[in-house]
């Protein structure tokens, strides 16, 4: 297989069902975004504090790969049998959140990023996150997007801001707490 095919090269890339568009077409700007998020939960993935968590965040790669598909093909052209999201993927989050909670410390305060590299690698997703889950809510106000998409992403970047705090507790290192001005 070939990696280049000089077709992209006058701007345009073609969605799945083959329609073309330009490269910042509010979906390539979407599953853009979505690859990014996948980039760094890869990051994450490779952090010796994430190592009881590698299957999980594998899972969630898997699952934002299919959520990039989904957002790379054209509804009205497109014919190919996709893979789809699950409330399950929703509640696998959910859960893993829950128990997570039950290791953490309460929080009483906003927390800053930073203390360990896995914990600023968690929050640079988190934030890569909330991007991409704000760009897919602009696309659904134009075209057909499942709701659970939002849905999955928006528990997502819950999952690895309470995911940050674990990488915290696992590394034995200090929450930094914001202490607003007075």
């Amino acid at each position: 297989m070939r990696i280049y095919t000089k077709t992209g090269d006058k701007g345009k890339t073609s969605l799945l069902g083959g329609t073309r568009v330009p490269k910042h077409h509010l979906r390539i700007e979407t599953y853009g975004t979505i690859d990014e998020l996948n980039s760094y939960i890869g990051v994450i993935r490779d952090q010796e504090a994430a190592s009881a968590y590698k299957d999980f965040l594998k899972k969630i790669q898997d699952n934002l790969f299919t959520l990039g598909s989904l957002m790379a093909s054209d509804p009205e052209k497109d014919s190919m049998k996709l893979p789809q999201l699950a409330e399950e993927d929703v509640t696998n989050l959910e859960r893993s959140i829950d128990e997570m909670d039950l290791e953490l410390p309460v929080l009483r305060n906003f927390v800053l990023p930073g203390g360990h590299p896995a914990n600023s690698f968690t929050h640079v997703a988190r934030c890569v996150c909330r991007r991409a889950e704000r760009l897919v809510v602009s696309l659904s106000e134009e075209a057909d997007v499942d709701p659970i998409t939002i849905k999955y992403l928006n528990r997502l970047s819950d999952w690895l801001f309470t995911f940050s705090r674990m990488m915290i507790l696992k590394t034995g290192s200090d929450e930094i707490i914001w202490v607003p001005r007075k």
